[in-house]
């Protein structure tokens, strides 16, 4: 299931957007001003942010441009009123993938959203057999169910399937979980890989010993 931040300070319309959605498969998280927008991505994750501009404390033009400053790349869509070909200008310069103005035809709004998943899917998602990496979100799936992975348990795994097959060095891979005043160990590396491997027994990670890991899909 897709979720949805929908930024919308008129609340009727607002809720006839979120009954659409939720009917068509989607879970929408809806605020109604910008900072709260701001506040949300801080703690949840989206496949997609429905905006308007003209809100309260932050508009959707300037919360956009943080995110993307931030190397937030998630999809997003402008739902507005504007015409004026100056602002909608100034929109996609912030960062927006898509617009559609007010009033508008429902499916014409679900198919604008269906075309952007698809495509920041197939944009941001690489796959090892069935095992996938969501670069977008920064998550591994396995047979389409999220791995719970800590940030160094993915980085790993990610370095380990960038170079599948193929014996990746424990040298490379200590320089990229650790920096330098960390010290990371052999020992903290065998940890992760063991958790991997216990997390997923259907990989084959071997032990090349004295050089490094290999992934053998």
């Amino acid at each position: 299931m897709s979720r949805v931040l929908l930024l919308e300070d008129d609340l009727l319309f607002a809720e006839s957007l979120v009954d659409l959605l939720e009917e068509n498969g989607f879970e929408v998280v809806h605020v109604a001003n910008g900072q709260s927008a701001l506040e949300k991505t801080f703690s949840q994750r989206f496949d997609l942010y429905l905006l308007d501009i003209n809100v309260p404390l932050i508009d959707g033009n300037t919360l956009l441009q943080e995110l993307r400053d931030a190397k937030d790349t998630t999809p997003a869509i402008f739902v507005t009123s504007h015409k004026d070909k100056e602002m909608l200008k100034k929109s996609f310069l912030c960062g927006a993938d898509d617009f559609i103005t007010k009033p508008f035809d429902n499916e014409e709004l679900l198919l604008r959203i269906s075309a952007l998943l698809k495509r920041a899917k197939s944009d941001n998602v690489s796959c090892v057999g069935l095992l996938c990496n969501d670069a977008l979100h920064k998550r591994f799936l396995y047979n389409n169910q999220e791995l719970e992975l800590s940030k160094k348990e993915y980085e790993l795994l990610l370095l380990l399937v960038k170079h599948v097959n193929a014996t990746v060095p424990k040298e490379m891979i200590l320089d990229a979980l650790w920096s330098s005043s960390e010290g990371g160990s052999e020992g903290a590396l065998r940890v992760y890989i063991n958790r991997i491997k216990g997390l997923l027994p259907q990989l084959n990670i071997e032990n090349i010993r004295g050089i490094g890991y290999k992934l053998v899909s």
